[in-house]
């Protein structure tokens, strides 16, 4: 049941999630925490763990709803990854409090549309883009480091009138867990982005792939059907008369090279 590849997943989705979550709230709470700074961070870290570790990493409850919403992830691996995700996230912030020896000031949490929208259009934009790589069937290289772009370019566009964390656990380490937004907000982004991108630019809608699947299987079955009638059409009569023609184009060729044989024998003996 529980294989070492499955577990080797859920602790990629654990440590990696702790990361990104420490990396985010260290630098957002540096001399240098400007938002251009902390979305590079972000971005560095998911493409970096995503290399380190050799494979597609998600790091986001948000994304990994959406990918389940579009039919990416299976139910109860997607519960997985956001149950790992979230004791990550909480994991980042025990060890933030830790080394800073004090409590993690929390965001305001009242209800902003700006908020929400920007936290919703920056989330649209890396799981647009991050399950873009995956759809065209891009190397596991080039999907790492399409999918850390687009955590730094979503995070740079959410920081317009947001945090910029497009990251529900991100958001819960650094303190600011407000349903409202800063988890609705990302939810609902990254659910349009990945299923409109299936919908619209993936080269097998994901509607469709049903009935794709089934229309393969009707037409290996029409592939069986004819290449039985065709050796069904073949009657023991019918063999019998292949066979012997084949014995008289046979002897005739056996034939035909003998005489040659004979023929240049005579011409030496002249």
């Amino acid at each position: 049941m529980f294989s070492r590849r499955k577990i080797a997943a859920l602790v990629a989705e654990f440590l990696g999630t702790a990361i990104l979550s420490f990396v985010v709230l260290t630098v957002s709470r540096s001399n240098i925490g400007l938002a251009y700074f902390v979305a590079i961070a972000a971005g560095m870290a998911v493409m970096l763990l995503g290399l380190a570790l050799g494979r597609d990493v998600q790091l986001n409850p948000a994304y990994t709803l959406a990918l389940w919403t579009g039919r990416r992830i299976r139910t109860l691996k997607a519960i997985a990854f956001i149950v790992v995700q979230v004791l990550g996230a909480m994991a980042a912030y025990a060890l933030y409090k830790y080394f800073s020896g004090g409590h993690v000031q929390a965001l305001p949490d009242d209800y902003e549309s700006k908020i929400l929208v920007a936290e919703a259009v920056g989330a649209f934009v890396f799981a647009f883009a991050a399950v873009g790589a995956q759809y065209r069937g891009e190397h596991r290289v080039v999907r790492n480091v399409i999918a850390g772009g687009a955590y730094t370019l979503g995070a740079l566009t959410a920081s317009v009138a947001a945090a910029g964390f497009i990251n529900p656990a991100v958001a819960l380490a650094s303190n600011a867990l407000v349903w409202s937004t800063y988890v609705l907000g990302p939810v609902l982004g990254a659910v349009i982005g990945v299923n409109l991108y299936g919908l619209l630019f993936a080269a097998e809608p994901a509607f469709s792939r049903k009935k794709t699947a089934s229309t393969k299987v009707a037409s290996r079955s029409v592939v069986e059907e004819r290449v039985k009638e065709d050796s069904d059409a073949v009657k023991p009569g019918r063999l019998d008369k292949i066979e012997a023609a084949t014995a008289e184009v046979k002897e005739k060729q056996t034939e035909r090279s003998y005489e040659k044989k004979t023929s240049k024998k005579k011409n030496k003996k002249k």
